[in-house]
C-alpha cells in the first residue's frame, strides 16, 4: 500500500498551470545554493541519500489517518553560487558559526474587530490546548488551499471555521505564483478571528516572500543595494512570481496584517520557522529578539536594510547534508525546542526527485522528515504540481 492509499490528499482543484518551480532568484543571478560541497554543507550533487531523511509515510499515526489530508517564476535558475562578494561584511556579518543559508517567519492576533459567534465551548482554566497543526507554503492557491483545510477538518463547506480549539500555524508565503494570494489572506485573517472566538487560534508567520510583496508595494521600482549590483522590490517580486491583480487589490488592512507577523515561534517544543535557514541567528539570540528586530526593521529601517533582511532571509539547504544536525542543533540551542518545522524549500528539491523522466508531477507523500528527524520541511511544491501540506504535530 503505498502513502497516498493510505493519506490521500483532497482532489487538487485545478487552478491553473503549473510548471517546474524555480528556487527564489534575484535581479542578475542567484546565490541560494553553493556549488561546492566545499562551501560548509556537505552534501552531494544529488543531495538524496543523505542520512536519516525519510518521508512521513515511516512516521504517520497509523490509528489517525484523519490528521493529515491530502507559479510559476519567469526566469531560469542563474548560476548557483555563493562568492565572497555576495556576503555581507561589516557590522552586518554574520559570525562564522552561522554563515550556511535562506527566509523569515512571524506571529498573527485578531485583524478583525467585529464580534463573531460561534457554538464552541470556551476552554476552561487549566484545560489542554487543541490539537496543533502546521500549513506549507500556499502560494496564491486559494481552491488547493479550500480543499486542503476541509479535508483535514479545520474548516466547513461554506469555508469557515469547524476545529473549536485546534491550534493552526500558516509557514508563510501566502502569495505570488498562484492565482490568488489576496484571497488566501482574506481566508487566513477571517480563520484567525473566527478560531479565536471559538477558542482556538489560528496564526502565521511571515515569509520571504511577504517581504516581498510587502517590498514591491512600498518601494516600488526605488534602486537598492543588492549584492548583484543596483536591483528594485518590484523587479524581484515580478521576477519571482509577483502577481500584478494581488498588488492592485493590495489595502491597508492587509499591509498592517502582514506587517505583523512573527519571524518565528515556538509551540509544544517545535520551532517553527518559514525556512531552513540560520539567518535568524543574526537578528537575534531568542525568538522575542529576532520578532522584534525584524519588526522595527520593517517599521523604521529604509529600502536598503529591508532589502537585506529579504536576502537573508530567502536562503535555504542550512538543514540538508552532513552538517545539516548540528545546524538544526545551533538554533535549537538559541530558540528552544527539540525539532525545527519549516516550508519555503519545496520537498522536492531537498529529495532531488524534481524531474520526472517520463514528465510526471514529482511524486510528494507528506512532510519529509530530515537531519537526523530534527527537521521537518512542509512546502509539498504546490506550485510545481505536488500538494499544498497540513500536518499534525507531533509527527512520530
Amino acid at each position: 500500500m503505498t502513502p497516498e492509499d493510505r493519506f490521500p490528499g483532497p482532489e487538487q482543484p485545478h487552478s491553473g498551470p503549473r510548471h517546474h518551480q524555480d528556487l527564489d532568484v534575484l535581479p542578475y543571478g542567484s546565490y541560494y545554493e553553493p556549488a561546492e560541497p566545499s562551501a560548509g554543507y556537505g552534501y552531494d550533487e544529488t543531495y538524496s541519500g543523505y542520512g536519516g531523511a525519510h518521508y512521513l509515510e515511516q512516521h504517520w499515526h497509523a490509528a489517525e489517518p484523519q490528521d493529515l489530508p491530502g507559479s510559476e517564476p519567469t526566469v531560469q535558475l542563474g548560476t548557483l553560487r555563493q562568492d565572497a562578494q555576495d556576503l555581507p561584511t561589516g557590522a552586518d556579518a554574520p559570525a562564522p558559526a552561522v554563515q550556511r543559508e535562506d527566509p523569515p517567519t512571524i506571529e498573527l492576533g485578531i485583524p478583525l474587530t467585529e464580534t463573531v459567534n460561534f457554538p464552541y465551548p470556551q476552554p476552561e482554566p487549566g484545560e489542554a490546548p487543541g490539537p496543533l497543526y502546521v500549513i506549507g507554503d500556499v502560494h496564491g492557491y486559494l481552491d488547493e488551499l479550500h480543499a486542503a483545510l476541509r479535508q483535514a477538518s479545520l474548516i466547513d463547506a461554506d469555508g469557515h471555521w469547524a476545529a473549536g480549539r485546534s491550534r493552526v500555524w500558516f509557514l508563510g508565503d501566502f502569495t505570488d505564483r498562484g492565482p490568488d494570494g489576496i484571497g488566501v489572506i482574506d481566508l487566513v485573517m477571517q480563520l484567525a478571528a473566527e478560531a479565536a472566538a471559538a477558542g482556538g487560534y489560528c496564526r502565521a508567520l511571515m515569509g520571504n516572500h511577504e517581504l516581498l510583496f510587502l517590498g514591491a508595494a512600498r518601494y516600488g521600482d526605488e534602486p537598492v543595494q543588492s549584492t548583484a549590483g543596483t536591483a528594485s522590490f518590484l523587479a524581484a517580486w515580478r521576477l519571482n512570481g509577483g502577481q500584478q491583480h494581488d498588488l492592485d487589490r493590495l489595502e491597508s488592512h492587509h499591509v498592517s496584517w502582514l506587517s505583523r507577523l512573527p519571524a518565528m515561534a515556538l509551540e509544544d517544543g517545535h520551532l517553527l520557522l518559514h525556512s531552513d535557514t540560520t539567518a535568524y541567528l543574526e537578528y537575534g539570540t531568542s525568538i522575542a529578539d529576532v520578532n522584534d528586530a525584524v519588526h522595527q526593521l520593517l517599521a523604521d529601517e529604509g529600502a536598503d536594510e529591508w532589502w537585506d533582511c529579504f536576502r537573508r532571509f530567502t536562503k535555504r539547504f542550512a538543514f540538508r547534508g552532513d552538517t545539516g544536525p548540528a545546524t538544526v542543533h545551533e538554533l535549537l540551542a538559541a530558540f528552544g525546542g527539540y525539532r525545527v518545522v519549516h516550508g519555503h524549500s519545496p520537498i522536492p528539491y531537498l529529495t532531488g526527485a524534481v524531474h520526472a523522466d517520463d514528465g510526471a508531477p514529482p511524486l510528494v507523500p507528506g512532510p519529509y522528515i530530515y537531519a537526523d528527524e530534527l527537521a521537518i520541511a512542509m512546502d509539498g511544491g504546490v506550485t510545481m504540481e505536488g500538494r499544498l501540506l497540513i500536518a499534525r504535530l507531533p509527527l512520530n
